[in-house]
């Protein structure tokens, strides 16, 4: 295994741990996905994910209202898809 896919895994990994426990958002985490995994600019990876690029900057803002169809497909190229999960209780 390279360095450059090790490195992909655990950007990965990081984000995943960051979205399950909150302290990412949808939007900080697609953008960071989409430079530091693909290395797309957003009309690259918009036209990717078959979303606008109006949406995909929307998302990547944390504005709009993005369904969860849209966000799948933007999550999928990573093996990722939007999901319900149990709060964390202290």
């Amino acid at each position: 295994m390279t360095d450059e896919i090790r490195q992909r895994g655990i950007i990965l990994d990081e984000l995943k741990e960051q979205l399950l426990a909150g302290t990412i958002s949808i939007g900080a985490a697609v953008k960071r996905l989409r430079t530091e995994i693909t290395g797309l600019r957003q009309e690259q990876f918009a036209g990717m994910c078959k979303i606008s690029l109006r949406t995909l900057r929307q998302i990547e803002q944390d504005d709009g209202n993005p369904t969860i169809q849209t966000l799948n497909q933007v999550f999928k190229p990573f093996g990722m898809r939007v999901g319900i999960v149990s709060l964390r209780r202290n």
